[in-house]
């Protein structure tokens, strides 16, 4: 089973919300994009909180990102996985991205937002025991955008969504 590696961080210089997710599907990472799969919710929800075209370019949804105060990774680094599927992860293959660096740099996130179980549990796992984190900051799972988590509509998820960080975003 190859080893396969997420991507950057998307960032601009005023993050307040970090959307994380747990490793690229097999979609994303063919087309070198996050949330590639046709069928994912994540770029339709951001398309209706950030006020962009559902229909724009990647690199024009990647700059709306980078001008909001919202920033994009995912939480392991690498990994073995067939397939797409968080539960096809192989356990003992995960390593995690470097977050102490991140949050030296983007000292401004006060919310890390979860896209689905395995980014929170990975997080909660592998990160927040090895770091000193400040006290402000909050960790909130949001439902999984990913065409697997059928048991909400696209419209309640995005309700959920948008009701999240935008109440972030407002403060």
């Amino acid at each position: 089973m190859p080893i396969i590696h997420s991507f950057a961080p998307i960032t601009g210089s005023y993050a307040k919300v970090l959307i994380l997710g747990s490793m690229p599907g097999e979609a994303s990472l063919a087309a070198n994009r996050y949330y590639a799969h046709q069928r994912n919710a994540f770029w339709p929800i951001m398309s209706r909180l950030l006020h962009i075209q559902l229909e724009a370019g990647y690199e024009e949804k990647i700059t709306a990102i980078e001008s909001s105060s919202i920033a994009l990774w995912d939480v392991l680094k690498s990994c073995e996985r067939s397939g797409s599927l968080d539960s096809s992860i192989e356990p003992g293959t995960q390593t995690i991205n470097d977050f102490q660096t991140f949050f030296s740099i983007q000292q401004k996130i006060t919310h890390v937002f979860f896209n689905g179980g395995k980014a929170e549990n990975c997080f909660r796992r592998y990160v927040l025991p090895s770091d000193d984190w400040r006290g402000a900051m909050r960790f909130v799972r949001l439902p999984s955008t990913s065409p697997a988590n059928a048991r909400l509509s696209f419209d309640r998820k995005c309700e959920i969504w948008c009701e999240a960080i935008l109440s972030v975003l407002a403060e």
